[in-house]
């Protein structure tokens, strides 16, 4: 049944994951209301991804709510190391070391006032923030939050998207009309297959373990942590042997895991409890109680991106946009990503003051970098896939010694690719037509970020004074507009680009960044950054036609 006439909204989202909630609450931010659609009527209590990286931790940092989401993550005195075991009673073959919550905690503290990491990347499921997010949802008036309804149909046409959506209950009907619709409604996105768009890149990746079709488990072990994991504390625990593979990931609390296993074959007949249960206590290499709560199929070497994340006023986002292997916590970080460069966009647009070529900006800027992070996590799975595992590798012999020697000698290799800071931090804008170029941007480094005022990339994090909390960070001091840094206790004039800005009804502050350490940082004077904290334009001097230089950071040029 219909429930009353069309409802008006600048923006609807099909998709109520991560990237359509966080992409909903930047609109909040921006003052542009939106309505979210999702077809299950609360988050699912599958885990998936467990990795937030340092870039998704600022977004939720601008936001105000970063402590809290630390807070659903592993116990602050627990390492995230990454081990690999024989067998998890067995033999300890490698080990890769990462801070707790704790450690990391005390890092920032004590860090330099330019150090680049103000939110260190943080392992927590992707189900419990999302819980979290969708909470926050429900508390905004500017967000009309439509969990158990899916949207049946959609029409665009030069003025706005018509949408139908029906209640999952069968029980009501609603026909909503948005100026823009955006698709965060997954790999297998309606959204996208309405619009004809296909994916391009690679399907799957053949391999042992960590290639094609995968089984994603959750299961409920009381005593596995207690008796077998607490001397070994980590995040991840990798099994490998020539009898079974396994990765075993640690939830919030002890008793809940995620498993990964290589499904037999690549039908779609449906996860077997029984087969499971048998071969997770193989791995574990002893008979512990365990209760299967949940499975789910997945395809690991998938790195695919859509031909196109625009048409007319539909957009997509997301696993939409870009398909991704698991590995790395690259998928649903991008798409995070997305929502931040996406929303500022269409509150420009809808408030006025975006020119007609800054929506266009967004598959511009963003596409590059689905293809660049896509293969990253390719490019590691294929590391990761690749595992020497030789027949001798359980045999307490000196055969068995070698075959371990090669191991852990390929796992040396492999240095820090549970963290990839350049692929969190790294993403740059450069060729874009909203960026105005000057200079020459770092190489690119998928293990390492080097910070750069260099327009077109993230902007240089500084702290602000000694405190390292909440309002020391230059990324506190930003608003939700652009903002003039002045960089240094420099005398440059600002105030032409403000008056520019304010002619322009463009939102502008100036902020006074003193400090050498800031300016060396910076080598320039000036920089001017755009609401997602990229920077749009910089100069030791004032531009000398403003207007100009604002036209076209915002797609009006």
């Amino acid at each position: 049944m219909r429930n009353g006439e069309t409802r008006n909204i600048p923006v609807a989202i099909v998709g109520g994951g991560p990237v359509g909630l966080l992409l909903a609450l930047f609109l909040d931010r921006y003052g542009v209301r939106s309505v979210l659609f999702n077809t299950e009527p609360e988050i699912r209590p599958h885990p998936k991804g467990s990795s937030h990286n340092s870039r998704t931790m600022e977004h939720h940092r601008r936001l105000g709510f970063s402590e809290k989401i630390r807070a659903l993550g592993l116990p602050p005195d627990r390492p995230t190391d990454v081990g690999y075991f024989t067998r998890l009673n067995g033999i300890e073959l490698a080990r890769l070391r990462m801070p707790s919550e704790g450690e990391k905690r005390q890092r920032v503290a004590s860090a330099a006032a330019t150090d680049q990491v103000p939110e260190p990347i943080l392992r927590a499921n992707q189900m419990y923030v999302e819980a979290f997010l969708l909470a926050e949802a429900r508390k905004s008036p500017n967000i009309e939050v439509r969990f158990g309804w899916q949207v049946e149909k959609f029409d665009d046409d030069q003025d706005g998207v018509t949408v139908e959506a029906l209640s999952t209950a069968g029980d009501a009907r609603e026909i909503w009309r948005a100026q823009y619709l955006v698709g965060c409604d997954g790999g297998r996105s309606f959204v996208r297959h309405s619009l004809a768009l296909r994916y391009h890149g690679f399907a799957k990746l053949d391999a042992p373990h960590y290639g094609g079709r995968m089984i994603a488990t959750h299961m409920r072990a009381p005593t596995l942590y207690r008796e077998h994991l607490a001397r070994r504390h980590g995040w991840q625990y990798w099994v490998v042997n020539h009898d079974v593979r396994a990765t075993i990931i640690s939830l919030a609390g002890d008793e809940e895991f995620l498993i990964f296993s290589k499904a037999r074959d690549d039908s779609d007949a449906p996860p077997d409890d029984a087969a499971l249960t048998h071969m997770i206590r193989r791995a574990i290499g002893a008979d512990v109680p365990m209760r299967m709560l949940d499975h789910r199929p997945w395809t690991a070497g998938v790195a695919l991106v859509a031909e196109r994340f625009i048409a007319g006023r539909v957009i997509l986002a997301g696993d939409a946009a870009h398909l991704f292997t698991p590995t790395g916590g690259f998928g649903m970080n991008t798409g995070m990503d997305d929502a931040s460069n996406l929303s500022w966009k269409l509150a420009a647009v809808l408030q006025g003051w975006g020119g007609a070529a800054l929506l266009q900006s967004y598959e511009d800027e963003r596409r590059p970098v689905a293809e660049r992070n896509t293969i990253a996590g390719r490019d590691l799975n294929k590391h990761l896939a690749g595992l020497p595992v030789g027949p001798d590798i359980e045999k307490e012999s000196a055969e068995g010694d070698a075959a371990r020697k090669i191991f852990r000698d390929y796992i040396a290799t492999l240095g820090e690719e549970f963290a990839s800071i350049g692929v969190q931090l790294g993403a740059r804008y450069d060729g874009s037509p909203i960026v105005v170029p000057d200079g020459t941007p770092p190489a690119d480094d998928y293990a390492r970020y080097t910070p750069s005022s260099v327009p077109g990339g993230r902007t240089p994090h500084v702290w602000l004074d000694a405190g390292r909390g909440s309002g020391s960070s230059l990324f506190d001091r930003m608003g939700f507009g652009f903002t003039l840094l002045r960089l240094g206790g420099t005398a440059a004039d600002g105030s032409g680009i403000v008056s520019a800005a304010r002619e322009r009804r463009i939102p502008l502050a100036m902020l006074d960044v003193p400090g050498a350490n800031a300016r060396d940082l910076y080598e320039c004077n000036l920089a001017l950054v755009r609401p997602d904290q990229y920077v749009a334009w910089r100069g030791n001097a004032p531009p000398t036609d403003p207007g100009r230089v604002l036209e076209r950071v915002v797609g009006a040029g």
